[in-house]
């Protein structure tokens, strides 16, 4: 007999199957687009683990379609992007999610758009601390690049004096956390089973506004933002739960954030930066993302392209961020062969000013013919402190290989 969960994750999946089949019904023309990808992932890691329940490796498998269609000279158009991912043990990390499935209206001078989108705001390499309008899918890697698909009615006007967004988020969607059974994840653990904390009492029904402004000057992109609803980070508070385990809930504190988002260019040298402005009932704070990236474009006819990287991450809380970088370097090299089909290598380690504490980052990523992909990435944790909010990290040193059929 199926696990409940397991259960509940394929009910889930088939419901996400008739969503697209029968919006698919009404759309079966030669404009109708087809993609996507599936992949299969192995990660395994490096040291003993913390909790008895986790495991050394971990076998996954993700899918990932999505289905295009437009009419009416490509002024309309309907985009369905299912997502599922099962887990060999984390049974968190088994999960279905609509990523995006949204109608968008183009016009000659703004776009209107209304369902389920991913919305990406930031220029820096290390974090994104400007982009809050989806939630992070953190099940899915520890680097908070994944992002749940968020419910919106979003406007874009274009101007003389620049372009203008307009985004209201209608239903807040809860973060995602590693379960008893997997690992990078905190301990005690994060309980996604147990009802999560507000500070609202609509909890996630509390309607959400965002604002953006963003023009080109010359070589510089540069983007004003505003945000004023439910923090996506959530705090984790410390609790027993109803198995009488002392686990973490999530809290979910309203929140106003002020940002801005800077990208220049200057011949081979790319200048990077974001700042935020944030006002929370229990702080409010400023933190900063900036530095560089300048690119050596083919030397000696070389054949790759070498990228140095460089960052610096502030966050005036100091010791009492709930971010671990509040005062760290960030120092990386990227290269990339120049063939047919590249290989993209990047290194980089993150050191913390104040500590010892550095965390190690190594990616590769190769396409071997036109429908295929493989990714390597490892991650390393040295020096972790007490205080350190990665602290439960300290044995999840890993090395993760993923084999990506494009479709």
């Amino acid at each position: 007999m199926l696990d409940n969960n397991i259960a509940l994750q394929i009910n889930r999946l088939l419901q996400l199957l008739l969503i697209i089949g029968t919006s698919l019904v009404s759309l079966s023309t030669p404009a109708a687009e087809w993609r996507g990808l599936f992949a299969l992932e192995f990660r395994q890691y490096l040291q003993d683990k913390l909790d008895s329940r986790q495991y050394d490796n971990y076998l996954s498998a993700v899918i990932n379609p999505e289905f295009y269609h437009a009419w009416d000279n490509n002024r309309h158009s309907l985009t369905i992007s299912p997502f599922y991912r099962w887990d060999e043990y984390d049974e968190q990390r088994s999960h279905a999610d609509m990523r995006e499935l949204y109608w968008l209206y183009i016009a000659d001078s703004y776009e209107f758009s209304v369902g389920l989108r991913k919305v990406f705001w930031g220029t820096t390499e290390s974090q994104h601390l400007v982009d809050v309008i989806n939630q992070t899918d953190l099940v899915e890697n520890p680097d908070g690049e994944d992002k749940l698909g968020q419910p919106m009615l979003a406007s874009l006007v274009l101007t003389d004096w620049g372009n203008v967004e307009l985004y209201v988020l209608p239903y807040f969607r809860e973060r995602t956390f590693p379960g008893k059974h997997g690992r990078l994840r905190t301990i005690p653990r994060v309980d996604t089973e147990e009802a999560a904390l507000y500070e609202d009492s609509k909890r996630n029904k509390h309607i959400d506004l965002a604002l953006r402004w963003s023009n080109t000057l010359q070589s510089w992109d540069i983007g004003l933002s505003y945000f004023n609803g439910t923090n996506r980070e959530p705090l984790l508070v410390p609790t027993i739960n109803s198995e009488g385990e002392p686990v973490l809930l999530p809290f979910y504190e309203l929140m106003q954030q002020s940002g801005l988002d800077i990208q220049g260019a200057e011949g081979a040298l790319l200048w990077k930066m974001e700042a935020i402005y944030r006002d929370t009932r229990t702080t409010d704070y400023f933190a900063s993302t900036a530095g560089l990236e300048y690119t050596f474009v083919n030397p000696i006819d070389s054949g790759i392209d070498i990228s140095v990287l460089a960052e610096y991450l502030y966050d005036d809380r100091g010791p009492d961020a709930t971010s671990p970088f509040d005062d760290d370097v960030m120092l990386g090299i990227r290269m990339t062969t120049t063939d047919v089909d590249p290989t993209e290598l990047l290194f980089a380690v993150i050191a913390d000013r104040s500590s010892e504490a550095r965390i190690y980052r190594l990616e590769l990523k190769r396409r071997i013919t036109n429908h295929l992909k493989l990714n390597l990435e490892g991650m390393i944790f040295s020096n972790l402190q007490e205080t350190d909010p990665f602290f439960s990290f300290q044995q999840d040193d890993y090395l993760k290989a993923e084999l990506v059929f494009f479709f």
